[in-house]
């Protein structure tokens, strides 16, 4: 039977491979029309919007939102958990109305295709390079002051075991926060680890269903400069943990990596 399910999870991940690829290659040259003029960027999030909910219908992902509070005027930052590349896709259609750009890791640079859909249109994140990394900050900062929101996952990347615990947060996300003055939404991702598991990992689980999120209060920035950046992050961390905790009790008697 656990063998039946492996090889059901792993046709599923080639199915959703193949439906990413082929809306890649689509989109691909209305993003480079859009990328041609400046002026025109902003236009692109739509395309990304659609693209979110293409893949949310040929996957057959639904998503039900447990907690969804009232969302403040953009931009603003929002951080949330990472277990899924799911977590990626499924913010476009959860945010559809104000455009926003993700800051994630460089190494994302290094995949043909959508090196041109995250260099052109969001921020990568040099974390071995102080210099580039500086550059990436003032990118960042850049990108509030142009009217987008930051998406950013303060663990850094998709843990390599034991999810959904979470790592701890680092601060560069709570940093921006409070530079640019502007609120944090901190948001939860409870499931998505199952319904569509790291491609890498042969035998993880993946098949469709209904993803479940949380989207919290948001932390207004009024609140946002008055704590500090490691109390901001303790906060936002507990917040989006909640969840988890509720949900995985086993995780109580766990420390973040």
């Amino acid at each position: 039977m656990r063998t039946l399910i492996s090889i059901g999870s792993f046709l599923w991940k080639v199915y959703i491979g193949i439906v990413f690829i082929f809306f890649a290659v689509f989109l691909y040259p209305f993003f480079l029309v859009l990328l041609w003029n400046r002026k025109w960027r902003k236009f692109s999030f739509k395309l990304f919007v659609f693209w979110s909910w293409m893949m949310r219908i040929f996957c057959f992902y639904k998503i039900k939102r447990i907690k969804n509070s009232v969302l403040p005027e953009p931009p603003y930052v929002i951080v949330a958990n990472h277990t899924s590349y799911l977590d990626i896709f499924f913010m476009y259609s959860l945010f559809p109305k104000n455009p926003f750009v993700f800051l994630g890791k460089s190494e994302i640079l290094s995949y043909p295709i959508i090196r041109t859909y995250f260099q052109d249109l969001n921020v990568p994140v040099f974390r071995d390079n102080k210099r580039k990394a500086a550059r990436s900050y003032m990118e960042s900062i850049k990108k509030v002051e142009e009217g987008y929101s930051l998406v950013i996952f303060p663990e850094g990347g998709i843990p390599d075991n034991d999810i959904p615990r979470m790592k701890h947060f680092k601060e560069g996300a709570f940093k921006l926060a409070q530079s640019c003055n502007i609120p944090v939404i901190p948001v939860t991702f409870t499931n998505n680890f199952k319904l569509f598991s790291d491609p890498t990992h042969h035998h993880g689980t993946a098949h469709p269903g209904i993803s479940k999120v949380h989207i919290h209060s948001y932390i207004p920035k009024e609140q946002v400069v008055e704590m500090s950046v490691s109390d901001l992050a303790s906060l936002c961390f507990s917040t989006i943990n909640q969840p988890l905790l509720e949900e995985y009790p086993r995780l109580r008697d766990q420390k973040a990596q």
